[in-house]
């Protein structure tokens, strides 16, 4: 029977690079562990990516920087939103403290009787640090985050829907949601998958936004991956959701580090159903103490290494 162990990473369209990378790694202290290209389409554009200490499936972050082409997405309404962070429930100060000394605007809010942090990326992406308890994940001490604060990976994922019962019920009977979702206000939360933590989907009922863009595009959100573990199992649960109904879904590709499915659900999100093949995982191209050192490519760019270099904005890691 098909399963989603929990989930495994988020990918976000940002603005500039080098605003993207001081972000990640100079003020969240997150790790710096690939810097690629999009594999999709011609124009090279670069894919970041960022995580805790170890580089978990549900802690990573990766970015497509779009200003350099001059694309700009629109926030909205059927569309992921907020990225939400997992960090030590007792670490709230330190991350206001922390934040404010970095000029990054946080507010603090109450959602489901906990505290949490809310503030965004340079390009304008809405984060919220969540607190969490018994998390086994291990930060990453960037920048003078120390451990005890350090950031442990994602706890999940917030979408505004116009029509929130479609949604549900998608995650309920087609995308295995766990459990009874829970109501506040506006919100409805649930988690999908087997995993206790980084699996948490959280639905905002948003009536005023027109729809956002599903494009690429700076300030907005590209998709949510989910960790599959097995291609046996991916084609599993590939074939279940067809089944169900839901065939807006695409043939399987090859990223290299990992192999993917991608599902449009009825609230508009895109998810991902991402496995960590054999041959792939971070260190298929460069050793573990390396990552992140060295800009990599997909094999059908290979031969086009200096033009595509030359071509993208220049960052300082």
């Amino acid at each position: 029977m098909a399963y989603i162990k929990g989930s495994h990473h988020v990918t976000l369209s940002v603005g500039n690079a080098q605003d993207d990378v001081d972000f990640h790694v100079k003020v969240l202290g997150m790790r710096f562990i690939k810097r690629t290209v999009l594999f999709d389409g011609s124009l090279p554009i670069y894919h970041l990516y960022y995580s805790n200490a170890h580089g978990d499936p549900s802690a990573v972050v990766t970015t497509f920087p779009w200003a350099q082409a001059g694309l700009f997405g629109t926030p909205g309404t059927n569309q992921s939103r907020e990225v939400l962070l997992a960090i030590p429930h007792g670490s709230m100060n330190y991350w206001h403290d922390r934040l404010t000394a970095h000029d990054v605007e946080v507010t603090d809010v109450e959602r489901f009787g906990q505290r949490r942090l809310a503030f965004r990326h340079p390009s304008g992406i809405e984060y919220m640090f969540v607190g969490s308890t018994g998390d086994g994940r291990v930060g990453h001490t960037g920048y003078g985050v120390p451990q005890e604060h350090a950031v442990h990976g994602l706890h999940g994922i917030g979408v505004h829907v116009h029509t929130p019962d479609r949604m549900v019920e998608f995650a309920d009977r087609s995308f295995f949601g766990q459990g009874d979702p829970v109501e506040e206000r506006d919100v409805v939360a649930l988690q999908v998958g087997e995993a206790k933590v980084g699996n948490h989907v959280e639905i905002t009922v948003n009536r005023r936004d027109d729809q956002g863009t599903w494009h690429y595009g700076a300030g907005t959100h590209h998709h949510f991956a989910w960790d599959l573990e097995t291609l046996e199992n991916q084609d599993e649960a590939k074939f279940g959701i067809e089944g169900a109904g839901y065939t807006d879904i695409s043939e399987l590709k090859d990223r290299k580090y990992f192999k993917s499915v991608y599902v449009r659900t009825p609230g508009g999100a895109l998810f991902e159903l991402a496995v960590t093949h054999a041959e792939g995982g971070w260190d298929c191209d460069e050793s573990p103490h390396e990552l992140g050192t060295r800009f990599q490519l997909p094999e059908q760019f290979e031969h086009r290494r200096e033009e595509i270099f030359s071509r993208l904005e220049p960052i300082d890691i």
